[in-house]
């Protein structure tokens, strides 16, 4: 599966604004709203922020994963977005994080949800793909840029 078929423009922001971790986890979890795959919006956030209180999702190089699996949907969404600003996400390095990457599954899809987010830590491990998220002036930008570079990734 690529990650970008879990995505429409709807769901890929740019220019969200910074605050704290757990405002700008709800503004992403807020994007979700009316998506048909979610029929709990409420019980998704708790069980995002729930898992972020058990161990930070900001896994570096200015990216966090916030994640989590729960019956409150039906199949897996995801949301990507790019901060105005840097927000301070408790990262592994300890630097702020710009850009993230929002992924709820269902509690049966364990083995496919571990294998996504490793697809999206490896999308993100090049520093250049990063820099090009960061640039982008729009979601569809946003999208194009994670599709092109899975198209790369998949021909390599």
């Amino acid at each position: 599966m690529q990650i970008s078929e879990l995505l429409s423009e709807q769901y890929t922001l740019v220019g969200i604004p910074p605050g704290d971790k757990k405002s700008v986890i709800s503004n992403l979890i807020d994007v979700l709203k009316g998506h048909p795959s979610v029929k709990d919006l409420e019980a998704v956030r708790t069980a995002v922020h729930d898992r972020e209180a058990v161990m930070s999702t900001g896994v570096g190089n200015g990216l966090a994963i916030p994640h989590a699996k729960t019956s409150a949907v039906d199949d897996t969404v995801a949301v990507l977005a790019v901060t105005q600003g840097p927000v301070e996400f408790d990262a592994i390095d300890g630097e702020p994080v710009r850009i993230l990457f929002l992924l709820v599954g269902t509690p049966e899809s364990k083995s496919s949800h571990v294998r996504i987010l490793s697809r999206i830590s490896r999308l993100m491990n090049l520093k250049r793909f990063r820099e090009q998220l960061l640039s982008a002036e729009t979601g569809s930008d946003l999208l194009s840029f994670l599709s092109d570079r899975e198209n790369q990734l998949r021909e390599s």
